[in-house]
Parts: C-alpha cells; sequence; structure tokens
C-alpha cells in the first residue's frame, strides 16, 4: 500500500518499520485465510488486511473513530498472518503502532484503560495470586494441574548455565512446569540459574499497550540476568513460548534506549525457547522403547512469534512417538494472554473449534509449550493435557538410552 504519514505519525513512528510494512501489503489475502477472528466473522475489517487498512488511514490523518480500538483489540496477535504472508509483512510491528495511537489519542473508554491498567497490576502480583488462585481451585474456577514425581537420575557435570526466568503467571498457576523443565536441563548438562531480582517478562503489559511498563520490565531483566548472563557458556531458556517470544524481541522494545539498546540486543541474542534448547543438547540414540501417540498444540508464540514451525513436532517425532497432526493446527486456541478475559465469547468459540480438533486426533495425550494454552484448553479437554516438560519429566524412565 502507498504511504504518506502526517506530521503526527512522521514524528513518532518514522522510525517504526511502519511505511516499509504497510507498502509490502499487495492486498492478495492470504493473511484472511488464516486468521482466526475473520474465520470467526468473515469480516474484512478483523482480518489482518482490514485492521492493516485502518492504521494506514489513521496515520495517513483520517478521522480515527472508536471502532479502530475495537477492530484492534479484537486481533489476538497470533502472527499467524505473518507466518503466511509472501510479502514479509510484519504486521506485529504496524498493529503495535496502531494500539499505539489508539493511547496517544486517547480513544479508549476510561472504564477500559482502568480495566487493562488493572490486569497489568494484578497480573504480576505473585504473592496475591498464591492466596487467590487455591481460593480459585477451592470453587472451581481455576483447574487444578497434576502433581507429578520426579524420576530420579544422575545429573552430569555442567557444561553450561542456563538463567531462567521468574515467571509471574505460571510460578503461580503450574509451578511444576518450570520444576520438570529444570530437571531435565540438569539431566542434559545445564546448570540452572533463577534470579530472584528478574520479574515479569513484560509481555503483558506490552499486549495491554502499556509499552512503558514492558520496557521497564525489560530493563529490570536485563539487570538481573547481565551478571551472569556475560560468563562463559551461559544462555536465557524459556519454558513458556509466549515469554519466551516477548525476550526475543527486547533488542527491538528497547532499540531507542541509549542506555541499555546494546544489552537489550545481546540478551534476545541469548535467548531460547526450552524446546530448542533441549533439541540441541538431547543426546543421539535416547528415545521412548514404546510407541505412544501424541498430538502437539503448537502456541502461535511457538510457531508463528518465534518461527518454530514444525521443529518441535519434529523433534517428538525423533524420540520415537507418534505425533498426530492437529486438524488447522496454525490457528489460535483463543488464550492469546489477556484475550480470554477482555473477548471471552470469541476465545471459546476458537477453543471450541481447537479442542475439537485435538479430539479429532485421537492421540493419547496432548502436549503443549504455553502457559497460556495449557490453562485455558486444561480444563475442557478431550484428553489429558500437559505441557511437555511436564509430560517429559514424568516418563523420563522410559527413554532407552545406548
Amino acid at each position: 500500500m502507498e504511504t504518506k504519514l502526517n506530521a503526527f505519525a512522521e514524528h513518532h513512528y518514522a522510525t517504526s518499520g511502519l511505511v516499509e510494512n504497510l507498502r509490502r501489503c499487495v492486498h492478495c489475502g492470504f493473511c484472511n485465510a488464516t486468521c482466526p477472528t475473520y474465520q470467526v466473522w468473515g469480516d474484512e475489517l478483523d482480518g489482518p488486511r482490514g485492521r492493516l487498512y485502518q492504521i494506514k488511514m489513521a496515520v495517513e490523518g483520517e478521522r480515527v473513530s472508536p471502532t479502530l480500538v475495537t477492530h484492534l483489540d479484537q486481533c489476538l496477535t497470533c502472527r499467524a498472518c505473518e507466518t503466511t504472508c509472501p510479502s514479509g509483512v510484519e504486521y506485529a510491528r504496524v498493529l503495535e503502532v496502531g494500539r499505539d495511537l489508539i493511547e496517544r489519542q486517547r480513544l479508549r473508554s476510561w472504564s477500559n484503560r482502568l480495566l487493562r491498567r488493572a490486569m497489568v497490576w494484578f497480573l504480576n502480583q505473585r504473592a496475591l495470586l498464591r492466596v487467590l488462585v487455591p481460593l480459585g481451585r477451592w470453587f472451581g474456577g481455576v483447574p487444578t494441574h497434576a502433581r507429578l514425581t520426579p524420576v530420579t537420575t544422575a545429573i552430569p557435570t555442567p557444561q553450561s548455565t542456563v538463567i531462567f526466568i521468574n515467571p509471574c503467571v505460571q510460578d503461580v498457576l503450574a509451578p511444576d512446569i518450570d520444576a520438570a523443565a529444570a530437571r531435565i536441563v540438569e539431566r542434559l548438562g545445564g546448570r540452572v540459574v533463577k534470579l530472584a531480582a528478574s520479574g515479569c517478562c513484560g509481555a503483558l503489559a506490552h499486549h495491554l499497550s502499556d509499552r512503558e511498563r514492558a520496557q521497564e520490565q525489560a530493563r529490570c531483566n536485563i539487570d538481573a540476568w547481565w551478571p551472569v548472563l556475560t560468563q562463559a557458556n551461559a544462555e536465557i531458556v524459556v519454558s513458556a513460548s509466549g515469554c519466551a517470544v516477548a525476550v526475543k524481541e527486547y533488542g527491538e522494545l528497547l532499540k531507542a534506549d541509549r542506555v541499555y539498546a546494546e544489552r537489550a540486543l545481546r540478551v534476545s541474542q541469548a535467548c531460547v525457547d526450552l524446546t530448542e534448547w533441549v533439541s540441541r543438547h538431547w543426546p543421539a540414540g535416547v528415545a521412548f522403547a514404546t510407541r505412544r501417540t501424541v498430538a502437539f498444540q503448537s502456541p502461535c508464540s511457538l510457531q508463528h512469534g518465534q518461527k518454530l514451525k514444525g521443529q518441535w513436532e519434529r523433534f517428538l517425532t525423533h524420540l520415537g512417538l507418534e505425533v498426530k497432526p492437529v486438524p488447522d493446527g496454525h490457528l489460535c486456541c483463543g488464550s492469546a494472554g489477556s484475550y480470554s478475559i477482555l473477548n471471552p465469547s470469541v476465545a471459546q468459540e476458537l477453543k471450541r473449534r481447537k479442542l475439537h480438533a485435538l479430539s479429532a486426533t485421537g492421540a493419547e495425550v496432548v502436549l503443549t509449550a504455553n502457559i497460556g494454552c495449557y490453562h485455558h484448553l486444561k480444563p475442557d479437554a478431550p484428553q489429558p493435557l500437559w505441557h511437555w516438560a511436564q509430560w517429559l519429566d514424568a516418563h523420563w524412565n522410559e527413554l532407552n538410552t545406548p
């Protein structure tokens, strides 16, 4: 799309990549074919192409109406359109500009602004969540996660240092995930380090258009990780794919920060998803003795955000598992961070479709890689559903060793 920014947009977004990305769009519509909200409603304004066009009109000086807020907020930011786009449009970067424009022009109602700020604050209060989540389980509003018995195994001499983040929500909702992940990493020769000074990755604040809060959280983590990261053979390994994509984009988030830009880029380069780390360090010849059937519910943050589509499925196959393909596996499950709270009706419809697709696989168990998908799907899943690290840790003694 040919684009000419107005003075306001030129001042605020000239270096954001906005114009370059808008000009790459050739109106082909491939993005709509893989957009969850377009699939539900069939409305051009609720597909990536339509949202790009609305943002284009806004930054060129057209009158911005509150309907822009509705259509942009109904986007899951799943980034399936980026995987599909033949022209390489970085849709998420354009969407961020649109959402920033909404904040700068204060197009949201005061109640909506208050709700979003309250969510950012509340979901970062780990102490409070530790009190409320058990109450939610007592009343049936929060799914119970399984407590697994760790497999005892010899731990080799550490060959590398692995920094784990302190996940704000996962640590409360399903603490067994990181416990299992740590055991797996240690069995593969990593020394796990958790630094108390680190905190939330900033993804939630960023998705709720609180860019300044997200940047503060990124700086806090960089300061906490830096002394360890500068040591030899140190990496940041993240067990939640949604957090991993956020940390991998710290370089972009803080590129205009003269103090932190260089370190933020170094942190992004040192961050890997847990699936990447495990597959790289997995010893040759170690696989399951018994063939099991599994389905992998690939989070959008893994396959679209981190561009790791299909990699973990291939690794699970390498382990001797029969990985059943999930129909329309590229589509979002409806969780999308805070989306299921702010847009419950469409989130539930996408959940229904995803559960139907998982059931159709006939797999014994469903594995996933992100706490949002896990928490959203698990209560109604037709098969046992686990974060893959929990499941692999629990079945470790079924592996053959050469």
